[in-house]
């Protein structure tokens, strides 16, 4: 094992050398030629490149759609892209072709704006923070330190570069220029000393700086924004004054010193300070958008956190800005298929809605849960599909919406679902892993721990939403609130008697009749309401045959999910199988008394203390088949109609009371 590491960090260090050299061989072909004709031909390399990296040309007309929405058409941002690829270019054969030359050749391609504004701050005895931004030759800034450094010991926090030949050689030629360099891995003491003692102190503005940022806009989208500049300003009382670079013609460049930046709170703080600096930057890369890095993305969705609540420095706007004015981090939720599996994924929904002020979700599902998704006041959208659809109709359906969505969760687990979204071109996708699906995910989220009891689906489902950053230990997730009650002093009892899964979850029907005898003639005035399925139509009646004279209406295979809520929220309690309703009602707030057989509560139970289960235990429970193979069905003829009878009276008793 030590002569294999061995040899690959010596294969490793041959390959940074053979880097270092070309790079010098390089050096060697621009120091023969003029600056002018170097930025020329950089323009002319970056020109043609643009049409053979197809992810970073994507890249920069997607961060100009985020930057100039609207107000730029998608021609004019393909224009302004590919004239940005041809600047940088010019400038970053520039970049090499600068330390080769004297400083006072450089000074001579280069006007300086807003010098005046590093003076004022001089003269007023305070040192100077430079927010500096990827605007065109930023090199040029680590080149020609006396053209704005009047008094006072240049300086600059960098990150190393991977190439230790390369990093030393950029070192060691900043260093003789006079410039004093920490590198940001070693903390921030020295450049703070150095602050304190009268420097002017560079630090890179970075809008990408993952959990150490200040999650703030950038163009009315939350970057993750390095709050470095601001914390040394407030540390040292200086000046922050941001510098760019501008373009001024091929080999040319206007070096800019912005006004001091300032927050407007009474007390300034580094979290306010960055928020003014993202505006003032904004303002620098409009003066000239071509000269802004466009290749890098700024508003890249962090992973696995891409809800915000766990972020230490928060969330900071702008005074007067809202969460409503931001552009919307938008994320597409595929819905569970069945009506009880969706109704135990409203808490997860919920806690994702909270994840970030700016989070628009659209939830993506069956046809038939249209309704209920649509009633859920933390859905802003809702896409159905039908079970006839193939794979590319869905995800065309998907595209077809215009959405750009940033990332999708999927809370279902079949490859088939995962594909739908990944044809769409979804670039983030996080769900549990499967059989083949896993090599599509972007982001798998960790199984239970083994040995662990068994997991509710409803918690399945929110430690998926806790792996993608959101916050899951609210209580107010579980519930929409308490159930309507009527004033016409009828206590209204639904009753849930069928199963769409099939016979073996279905308490046998003469038990439900009974359990209505006994109910009803023990309470004053009770109605019971019969709901169900459409193609449950039948039980409805016969059930109505059975119970009589019984006060009851029987509304199954007669509501629309919307009117099957409004139902429910007239209803003091339901008698029910394990149905997709009895997790409605639970969703609700409406306690239920609820009948297993061939399923188990452990998994799939309304959760909350307002709930009763029954259930007769059998050495084959739970088999979790459609019918019975044994064709008895003991675990559900175990439930006698006096136990049923008894946990419904003594919860209306409770009610009562």
């Amino acid at each position: 094992m030590g002569k294999n590491t061995a040899g690959e960090g010596l294969i490793k260090r041959a390959g940074q050398y053979a880097v270092y050299a070309i790079f010098r061989c390089v050096e060697t072909v621009l120091r023969l030629l003029p600056l002018g004709v170097v930025a020329r031909l950089g323009r002319v390399i970056g020109w043609i490149v643009y049409y053979f990296v197809p992810s970073y040309r994507g890249l920069a007309i997607n961060n100009l759609r985020i930057a100039f929405g609207a107000t730029m058409d998608d021609k004019a941002r393909r224009k302004l892209a590919h004239t940005h690829f041809a600047r940088l270019g010019g400038n970053f054969l520039c970049g090499f072709k600068l330390p080769l030359m004297p400083q006072e050749e450089i000074v001579k391609r280069v006007t300086a704006e807003g010098i005046e504004h590093i003076h004022a701050a001089q003269a007023a005895g305070q040192t100077v923070v430079h927010p500096v931004c990827h605007l065109s030759c930023w090199e040029l800034l680590t080149q020609v330190p006396s053209f704005f450094i009047s008094i006072g010991q240049p300086a600059s926090i960098y990150q190393p570069l991977g190439n230790p030949y390369l990093n030393k050689l950029v070192l060691d030629r900043r260093q003789k220029l006079g410039y004093t360099l920490f590198d940001r891995s070693e903390g921030f003491a020295g450049p703070l000393k150095l602050l304190r003692a009268g420097a002017q102190l560079g630090v890179l503005v970075d809008q990408h700086a993952g959990d150490k940022g200040v999650w703030c806009p950038f163009f009315g989208r939350l970057a993750s924004t390095t709050p470095l500049a601001g914390l040394m300003t407030i540390r040292t009382k200086a000046a922050m004054l941001p510098m760019g670079i501008y373009d001024d013609g091929p080999g040319r460049w206007k070096l800019v010193c912005h006004p001091p930046v300032v927050s407007g709170e009474a007390k300034p703080t580094a979290e306010g300070l960055t928020v003014a600096l993202n505006q003032v930057v904004e303002g620098m890369i409009r003066r000239s958008p071509a000269d802004w890095f466009w290749v890098h993305n700024r508003w890249k969705t962090p992973k696995p956190d891409f809800l915000l609540s766990g972020y230490r420095r928060g969330i900071a706007l702008p005074a007067g800005m809202t969460a409503a004015s931001l552009q919307p981090f938008e994320l597409l939720v595929r819905s569970p298929n069945w009506l009880g599996d969706a109704c135990m994924a409203f808490p997860a929904v919920r806690a994702l809605k909270a994840g970030r002020p700016d989070l628009k979700l659209t939830i993506f599902g069956p046809e038939k849960l249209r309704e209920l998704w649509t009633a859920l006041p933390e859905v802003d959208r809702y896409i159905g599909k039908d079970g006839k659809e193939g794979l590319l109709s869905v995800s065309r359906k998907i595209k077809a919406t215009g959405v750009p969505f940033d990332a999708a969760i999927l809370l279902t687990n079949s490859t088939r679902s995962t594909l739908e979204l990944w044809l769409a071109g979804i670039p983030r996708l996080a769900g549990y892993r499967g059989s083949l699906r896993e090599k599509l995910l972007d982001q798998v989220a960790p199984d239970a721990k083994k040995g662990q009891p068994p997991e509710h689906h409803a918690r399945k489902y929110l430690r998926l939403a806790e792996h993608c950053g959101a916050d899951i230990s609210s209580e107010a997730l579980w519930t929409t609130g308490a159930p309507l009650k009527t004033n016409d002093g009828v206590i209204r009892i639904g009753i849930c008697a069928g199963a769409e899964y099939g016979p073996a979850k279905r308490w046998p029907l003469e038990r439900f009749a009974q359990v209505m005898q006994v109910v009803g003639g023990s309470m004053p005035v009770v109605e019971f309401v019969f709901l169900g399925a459409p193609g449950e139509a039948a039980m409805g009646v016969t059930l109505s045959q059975m119970v009589g004279a019984i006060r009851h209406r029987n509304l199954v295979g007669k509501t629309s999910l919307t009117e099957l809520i409004a139902c429910l929220q007239q209803c003091t309690l339901l008698i029910t199988n394990d149905t997709g309703t009895m997790h409605l009602a639970a969703a609700m707030g409406v306690p239920t008394v609820s009948i297993f057989g061939s399923t188990e509560p452990v998994l799939t139970s309304p959760l909350g203390s307002q709930h009763t289960i029954i259930r007769h235990h059998v050495p084959c429970s739970p088999c979790f088949k459609r019918e019975c193979p044994f064709g008895h069905y003991d675990c559900m003829t175990g439930v006698l109609p006096q136990q049923v009878a008894a946990a419904v009276l003594a919860k209306l008793q409770k009610v009562a009371g």
